[in-house]
């Protein structure tokens, strides 16, 4: 995916929103070049555009929160998360409410409903955020840090006081293969008092065993139990991916956290963009790809070049 990308066809996109519980629908057309990825979000006769840039973040305290202009969009990190994987650069998404459908509290979904959108080549080039040097971020007991890397890796360690979750690692390498087969369909997760607290305060109204992981003091409540036994910290990646496409460009270096979550993935990117003397924009041709693929087989991912911009 050395060119840009935007879908080939328009599509509509609808499920109950986590926290209104109301029916939300978007949808999705192709964009240009430049665009980005733009939320056109309406309330009665208000109408704004929120690009879904980090500068644009307003919120991070329950999902990541998108707001322009006194309107938001929330809860857009596992939609985010899909269009990065499959490169999708630009899109205009009309949505009739103020979160992005819940669905079944994954990115598999979108997904698969993106894919029958199919993806359309543009003429300009990708940039690809590179990392050169190393940033650390340090909140409390939350950890974050990024290092240099060939290709767009996370490392996510997190750790509960409960039986059903403890101690969890998972590293990749992302790819939309690797992407659908071991991280989209990881659902979100709460616990029984959490949930309960929240609805007696007029949130997640939506929320459910269709939509949510939720544990109580015994375990996992949900009929059909996991879908994998680490399917929490794959979750916190997958929500790592979609945060992380708020940088505006996709990205090539190692993620590495601890106890991660919305607000430190935020304060990240932020640090990342406040930071130029620690990235460079590069552009990838085919023929490096091509070269590279073999390369790293071989080598351990040597030789992948650049272009710097």
């Amino acid at each position: 995916m050395t060119y840009q990308n935007t879908i080939a066809n328009p599509i509509t996109i609808s499920g109950i929103g986590l926290h209104t519980g109301r029916v939300i629908t978007m949808r999705l057309r192709p964009a240009e070049a430049g665009t980005g990825i733009v939320f056109h979000r309406q309330e009665g006769e208000r109408s704004v555009s929120i690009e879904a840039l980090s500068a644009n973040v307003v919120d991070t305290r329950l999902a990541t929160v998108l707001g322009k202009g006194g309107l938001s969009v929330s809860t857009v990190e596992h939609f985010m998360a899909a269009l990065y994987t499959l490169g999708i650069d630009h899109l205009h998404v009309d949505i009739d409410g103020p979160e992005v459908p819940i669905m079944d509290g994954s990115a598999e979904p979108f997904l698969r409903l993106l894919r029958t959108a199919g993806r359309q080549r543009l003429t300009h080039p990708r940039k690809f955020l590179a990392i050169r040097k190393p940033i650390t971020l340090v909140a409390g007991e939350k950890r974050i840090n990024i290092i240099p890397s060939r290709f767009l890796r996370i490392s996510s360690d997190i750790a509960f006081d409960h039986p059903s979750i403890g101690l969890q690692r998972r590293a990749i390498k992302l790819s939309p293969d690797l992407f659908e087969r071991e991280i989209a369909s990881a659902r979100t997760f709460g616990f029984l008092e959490e949930v309960e607290y929240l609805k007696a305060n007029g949130l997640a109204l939506g929320g459910s065993l269709e939509n949510a992981i939720v544990i109580s003091k015994d375990g996992v409540m949900n009929p059909d139990g996991l879908r994998y036994s680490d399917e929490f910290v794959r979750h916190k990646i997958l929500d790592t991916i979609g945060d992380f496409s708020l940088l505006g460009y996709p990205l090539l270096g190692h993620i590495r956290t601890y106890k991660g979550g919305h607000d430190i993935n935020h304060l990240m990117v932020e640090k990342i963009l406040a930071s130029p003397d620690c990235w460079q924009l590069v552009e990838l041709s085919e023929a490096d790809l091509r070269h590279a693929a073999p390369q790293a087989a071989r080598s351990g991912l040597r030789g992948l070049a650049y272009h710097h911009q």
